[in-house]
């Protein structure tokens, strides 16, 4: 069993892209001026959306800066469909992002499983990819923070998962060794592969029950479909 557990934050302990009608959002952020047909416009986004995030070090820059990077997918997607409204693109992107955020809500249990982890004794750190302010605003907002005895936010610290340094920089903060620890969350790459070549072993939430990539270089040392569902590994 484990001394110490490292927790993701979004699409873990928050639902952030599962279970969230991210089609809606775009839809209402389009407005009713819109000159072009909004299932184009949207399927374009969701295909710009695609290729934009699928780059790791895009990912990387694009989740540091989520307006900038939204503008740019609608941008390339607008240009596809040969729609020139530039006035559209900060307008569309802004609307999305506040009514993204008005659809985060905390998974069924995650807050009483956390305190569950707290009454048996396990340290915890929360580790979470993204610029520093709308993170802290969730992490703030659902009163995650005095939960845990590290937080470590991409943005603040300066490097995020799947970085090796992220990881031991907790440990160091648990005061904890690698084989002591596991790391909890829905990312294949940032909670399985990365941290298990550290000795830290990775659970994967796997939402959906899709079952382990058939690239995957590495196995999760276990499955769970929730954060709830960790108790029972316990």
């Amino acid at each position: 069993m484990p001394k110490a557990i490292l927790l993701d934050m979004d699409d873990t302990i928050l639902s952030y892209d599962h279970g969230v009608d991210t089609d809606s959002c775009w839809r209402r952020s389009f407005g009713s001026d819109l000159s072009c047909d909004a299932d184009e416009l949207l399927l374009s986004i969701k295909e710009s959306a695609k290729w934009y995030w699928s780059d790791p070090e895009r990912h990387r820059i694009g989740r540091l800066d989520l307006h900038k990077a939204r503008q740019e997918i609608v941008n390339m997607a607008m240009l596809k469909l040969k729609v020139e409204e530039s006035a559209w693109v900060s307008r569309i992107a802004y609307t999305y992002g506040v009514e993204r955020d008005k659809c985060v809500e905390l998974f069924p249990d995650s807050i009483d499983t956390i305190k569950q982890l707290r009454k048996q004794g396990m340290k915890l750190a929360l580790l979470t990819n993204g610029n520093a302010e709308p993170q802290w605003d969730k992490i703030r907002r659902f009163e995650l923070a005095p939960l845990f005895d590290c937080v470590l936010v991409e943005g603040e610290f300066g490097i995020g998962k799947p970085d090796e340094r992220i990881y031991l920089h907790a440990l160091g903060q648990l005061g904890v060794t690698a084989d002591e620890a596991w790391m909890v969350g829905d990312n294949f790459e940032w909670e399985v592969a990365a941290p298990q070549c550290l000795g830290i072993k990775g659970i994967w939430i796997d939402h959906k029950g899709a079952g382990v990539p058939a690239t995957a270089t590495a196995m999760p040392y276990r499955k769970i479909k929730s954060l709830a569902e960790l108790l029972t590994l316990l």
